[in-house]
């Protein structure tokens, strides 16, 4: 382990740490980011994102891109969140996210308990994205890859405040779900929004 308690693994092989953002919220898509670490070129301070400010996960971020021998980006939009439920979804966009990579990984390790269907081998770790690092990294990408497309969806939808609570189920968003109704990106199978469609004449 290192100094901030993260396992660091075996330096000789290429692992893909893989982790997804935006699971909970009632809008908008989930993302999945996948990052193949360089040992030679090591990045302080990774964490789980959600222990992070915004600031300090856009400085990883950057590091992140700059750093990594390589990194990828994907997600599954709301339509597919609602055609095969959000854990497949975010499953979907990991497998796509591993599968844009740049370079190969001869391994890939996931945060949580359930594995997205990749070629490689591939384990699923709990609490993943407080104990390996490349899917600290991930937990990053993901996070400030999702929240700055929610921000641009405030530039479409702003009377739902996207870009303060990211689409999460927050009392300002339930509130505007209420006075505005639902709007193109909105999750219809997920319970509040789906609740409001059922009242509505």
């Amino acid at each position: 382990m290192n100094k901030d308690g993260i396992t660091v693994f075996d330096k000789a092989r290429r692992v893909a740490g893989v982790d997804e953002a935006g699971r909970g919220p009632l809008a908008g898509p989930v993302f999945a980011a996948a990052v193949i670490l360089d040992a030679t070129r090591p990045i302080r301070g990774l964490r789980d994102s959600k222990q992070l400010t915004r600031e300090r996960r856009e400085e990883l971020a950057e590091r992140i891109r700059e750093r990594a021998l390589a990194w990828a980006v994907a997600s599954a939009d709301h339509e597919e969140i609602d055609r095969i439920n959000i854990l497949q979804a975010s499953l979907l966009a990991m497998s796509r996210a591993v599968a844009a990579l740049a370079i190969e990984p001869h391994e890939v390790q996931v945060d949580g308990n359930k594995c997205p269907v990749v070629k490689q081998p591939v384990t699923a770790i709990v609490m993943g994205d407080s104990k390996v690092r490349s899917i600290s990294a991930a937990s990053i990408l993901a996070k400030v890859e999702r929240d700055a497309a929610m921000r641009h969806m405030h530039s479409i939808y702003p009377q739902y405040g996207f870009d303060e609570h990211k689409g999460y189920p927050t009392p300002a968003h339930l509130e505007a779900l209420k006075r505005h109704g639902v709007c193109p990106i909105h999750r219809r199978s997920f319970a509040p929004v789906r609740a409001h469609l059922e009242r509505v004449p």
